[in-house]
């Protein structure tokens, strides 16, 4: 019999597996694929972003999904923490921009071989190809795992990090919900975060913009009945053949699904401000200087180099004005509606991409039904939960994977000392 048995190889699996094992439990860690870590060796564009070196504070808030309830397993297990472990295995890390902390080497691949290492080290038994059916429960705690041939393994504890909806590729297609309901558990709605957002605007269904990318703009998404930014994200974004994508697109992707959820309606409108460091008046100065400095040029051209070439064409019929129209023959009234266009360019949102295609799933086991200092169902003895299964989700950017590895290292820590007192 084993003490702890951890269902789901992936971040907040694998950390649980060494939390367990460091604190004296034999663990037995079930995967139904064939490679454990898959969801680590791609995360960081294959670079592997293992963390996120910012204070707790701003932890929390990078944290949209439940971040508040992240502050126990953030004071067993935190992001200096994830660091330490990761450098005592060797692992160099080093810190680029905004705090997220990659390998020296740029691969993901080493983080997830010295994290294997580690467990094997500490007796961990890997079973892959190993498929759970069902969770058997008595008297109020767990009692056994079984696998789909119909075997019964018993444990002091089981661990549930399988995984939310996302990136189904590497395992992660909801297998965990049905043994937390089968437990009592509420699962809260699910929804896919830090995804691309699909756009209905004549631009983007010409693929005019296909393939641009905007450096350092702020992306708000609007309350459809305040008409005002109920949400606004700062940074790079890119326009596809559907919609936008990249980091102020992923973050504000959620934002989109809630609004027209809570208001019920078809779209939700977006606005990029392109000029985030400038006023409304400040851009319509520089506009105006520009094109009565060339009046004689068409302000198609004279405008040429203020925002990317291709841009400028639906700016330009957003605001009324005529590319081909000289400087003299341009209003100012025309140049302020320019200005305004280029610090709230609409776009319109009918929706994103489905879950699987999200990098992350929003909703999950109620965290009103865990304890958070120990990760450990309130309704059933020795079962615990981490990771994406759970109703918590972080931004990418090292936030999300480190509620993985917060939440795995303190259910296997508190996982070994439930076993421990059930023997």
């Amino acid at each position: 019999m084993h003490d702890v048995i951890v269902i789901g190889g992936g971040p907040a699996g694998l950390m649980a597996s060494a939390a367990a094992a460091e604190h004296g439990a034999r663990v037995l860690l079930l995967d139904k694929g064939n490679k454990l870590g898959r969801k680590l060796a791609i995360s960081g564009g294959g670079r592997c972003n293992v963390t996120n070196r910012v204070d707790a504070e701003e932890l929390i808030r990078h944290i949209p999904g439940n971040g508040r309830f992240m502050y126990s397993p953030f004071s067993v297990f935190n992001n200096e923490n994830i660091i330490a472990f990761f450098e005592s295995l060797g692992i160099e890390l080093k810190e680029e921009d905004n705090g997220r902390m990659f390998p020296v080497n740029d691969k993901a691949i080493d983080v997830v071989r010295a994290l294997l290492d580690h467990i094997r080290r500490h007796k961990v038994v890997i079973r892959t190809k190993t498929e759970v059916r069902d969770l058997h429960f008595e008297d109020g705690r767990v009692k056994s795992v079984e696998t789909a041939d119909g075997t019964m393994l018993e444990a002091g504890a089981v661990i549930v990090a399988a995984g939310g909806m996302s990136v189904p590729h590497t395992g992660s297609t909801g297998d965990g919900y049905p043994w937390a309901r089968k437990a009592g558990h509420t699962i809260t709605e699910l929804y896919p975060t830090e995804v691309p957002i699909t756009l209905t605007d004549s631009f983007i269904r010409s693929k005019e913009l296909q393939g641009l990318s905007l450096r350092d703009v702020a992306l708000s998404v609007i309350d459809p009945k305040k008409k005002k930014p109920m949400k606004t994200h700062r940074g790079d974004m890119i326009f596809t053949h559907f919609g936008i994508s990249g980091p102020i697109g992923l973050r504000c992707s959620q934002y989109v699904i809630k609004m027209k959820k809570k208001h019920d309606v078809r779209s939700v409108g977006l606005w990029i401000d392109l000029f985030p460091e400038e006023s409304l008046e400040d851009v319509f100065q520089r506009l105006q200087t520009i094109v009565r400095g060339a009046p004689k040029k068409a302000i198609k051209n004279a405008l040429q180099g203020v925002l990317p070439e291709r841009l400028l064409p639906p700016a330009m019929l957003l605001a009324g004005a005529e590319p081909s129209a000289t400087g003299s023959e341009t209003s100012q009234e025309i140049l302020r509606e320019l200005a305004a266009v280029m610090k709230r360019f609409p776009l319109t949102a009918d929706g994103t991409l489905s879950i699987e295609k999200a990098f992350v799933t929003g909703g999950g086991v109620s965290v009103k039904e865990v304890y958070p200092k120990r990760m450990e169902s309130k309704l059933q003895q020795g079962l615990f939960f981490c990771g994406e299964v759970m109703d918590l989700h972080g931004y990418t950017g090292g936030y999300n994977i480190t509620v993985a590895f917060s939440t795995g290292y303190t259910a296997g820590s508190a996982a070994a000392e439930t076993a421990a007192a059930s023997l």
